[in-house]
């Protein structure tokens, strides 16, 4: 979680750009490859932008999350549904990893840290270094590798000059 410009029990109901700012990731379970990643307050709002950005990234119709009733409510019908913490070892590691490396990218900036809209191009960022350059000390490549996407790691030569980001 990243505090935007005041804390959330100084918050106004109308401020929505304003106080808690949650991450929300979805993880592809065998690659560990980040699918979706969304910034905002702890909704169902928050849920279903998640679940409306990883659809069509993957053919898996199963999720696995943890207690919070907002996937619950917002998962389509035809989506196997299941709650448990069987697998959050990998999705809490990431989450932790993106929030160290969210954190200290903010810290770097002395103007935007805590601004709405910097929080979510930062997340943006530290997913495409997650996904595409960081390797994994185990497997020694990257998630994108383990997921077939690339053959090799990325650079950020790489990621700044693909077709679409330009």
């Amino acid at each position: 979680m990243v505090l935007c410009q005041k804390k959330q029990k100084h918050c106004e109901p109308k401020e929505l750009r304003v106080g808690d700012c949650w991450i929300a990731l979805s993880l592809a379970k065998e690659s560990g490859l980040v699918l979706s990643g969304r910034i905002g307050r702890h909704t169902d709002e928050l849920a279903q932008e998640l679940i409306e950005n990883t659809e069509g990234k993957t053919a898996c119709h199963h999720w696995q999350t943890d207690g919070w009733e907002g996937y619950a409510r917002q998962l389509p019908d035809e989506v196997v549904h299941e709650v448990s913490k069987a697998l959050t070892q990998r999705l809490e590691r990431t989450n932790g990893i993106v929030r160290q490396q969210t954190g200290r990218w903010h810290r770097r900036q002395n103007k935007f840290g805590k601004v709405w809209q910097q929080s979510a191009m930062t997340l943006r960022l530290v997913l495409s270094y997650f996904n595409w350059i960081w390797c994994h000390s185990r497997f020694k490549n990257t998630a994108a590798q383990r997921a077939g996407l690339t053959e090799r790691p990325w650079r950020w030569q790489d990621l700044a000059s693909y077709p679409t980001l330009c």
